[in-house]
């Protein structure tokens, strides 16, 4: 009995072998599937960060056809509403036909907009039918906000341009009404509605803190490419701004109101001045830039409040008129504290270049061409603390 049982024993455990080899052997191809194993030469697409936001995930199309301000508004109210620091992607290789929208803070985010692909205006001024033509890429109080990627942000100002009344004065628009002194106006539009053009900012930024601006082309605004107004700590760097030398009031750098701004290694040719600045402005710092074809740098004092500590280094370039360097203040409150060093701004045409002073007062250090309307002696940065 006991070799018997031992046999049975045997017996069982062999058939039991081979019956699990058998399941195993016929149902590999299920087994590996339950498994999931991955195969040689498959890769793994991982979840998207929700710091990252890419703007196609919000329904963007990036053919330069249809309109992706929708998108673009949705990516930013989720940017803004996150915590930590949050990037919006517009990737390279995609045009994006943006209508005028608002980026309205204050954000619980610092916000990175990384523009690599192009954004592009509408062609029709009748795009901005019962909105404001002064804004297109509006920002307004927003906080550590940094534009940058190496993209480009084009304007398509050939049409509004056309209508201009400084390009046309048979045109009779909203803000076309002529005066003796046409004076650049402020982003608010507040008592200076006398303007020669017709327009809007490609990018406004009005009560924005800590504000950077980077490795752009920014081409062919409808009015002033670049406008900071009531901003605060700002650097504008590495950009490329262009439009032809006809186009009216283009302004490449426009600064008002602001304080602790500072614009560098940057080249600027525009249809007007090359950076403008107005209206209670101090602490500017504006060097290293190429300059031209348009009308060099201005300081305009427009209303009752001083402009000074503004610092012009290590700018060259071409005016396209007589008048490359104007600073034009108030008797009652005027301009103090300009500093010029290493000047080189030569007429287009091949003419003569020159200042022009009204109540402006500061100094100069090393070429300065054309001669500066102040007298010139020790560095004012260096007797001020301008850097610190």
């Amino acid at each position: 009995m006991r070799k018997l049982r031992s046999c049975s024993f045997s017996t069982w455990l062999i058939v039991y072998v081979l019956f699990t080899f058998t399941f195993l052997t016929s149902n590999i191809e299920a087994f590996d599937s339950f498994l999931q194993l991955p195969l040689y030469g498959t890769t793994r697409t991982r979840p998207r960060s929700k710091r990252v936001l890419f703007i196609g995930d919000f329904g963007a199309q990036g053919d330069g056809v249809n309109d992706d301000t929708e998108a673009f508004k949705d990516a930013w109210e989720v940017a803004c509403s996150l915590s930590g620091r949050i990037r919006i992607v517009l990737p390279t290789e995609y045009m994006f036909l943006i209508h005028p929208i608002e980026f309205i803070g204050p954000c619980r985010s610092k916000v990175t907009i990384q523009i690599s692909g192009t954004i592009v205006a509408p062609e029709d001024p009748d795009a901005w039918q019962d909105l404001s033509h002064r804004k297109w890429l509006y920002f307004q109080g927003v906080n550590h906000l940094t534009i940058e990627g190496g993209g480009t942000i084009n304007g398509m100002g050939q049409e509004w341009w056309a209508r201009s009344c400084k390009t046309n004065s048979t045109n009779v628009l909203p803000s076309c009404s002529l005066s003796l002194f046409p004076l650049k106006t402020d982003l608010l539009g507040s008592n200076l509605d006398f303007k020669w053009s017709y327009g809007s900012r490609v990018n406004m930024l009005q009560r924005c803190k800590y504000v950077n601006v980077k490795n752009l082309m920014v081409l062919d605004s409808q009015q002033m490419h670049i406008s900071f107004t009531k901003c605060l700590r700002v650097v504008a760097s590495h950009l490329e701004v262009i439009a032809p030398a006809c186009s009216p009031n283009t302004d490449g750098i426009h600064i008002s109101d602001s304080k602790g701004v500072e614009v560098k290694d940057s080249i600027i040719r525009t249809g007007d001045d090359c950076i403008s600045i107005v209206s209670n402005s101090s602490r500017i710092q504006i060097k290293d830039i190429i300059c031209g074809p348009g009308h060099g740098i201005s300081i305009m004092q427009t209303s009752a409040v001083k402009v000074e500590n503004i610092a012009f280094m290590h700018i060259k370039g071409t005016s396209a008129t007589e008048k490359a360097i104007k600073f034009a203040c108030s008797n009652d409150y005027p301009c103090e504290g300009l500093y010029l060093e290493d000047i080189e701004l030569v007429s287009s045409s091949g003419g003569m270049t020159k200042s022009f002073c009204w109540a402006a007062y500061g100094s100069c250090s090393g070429l300065v061409n054309p001669p500066p309307c102040f007298s010139c002696s020790e560095s004012f940065i260096r007797r001020t603390g301008f850097c610190h």
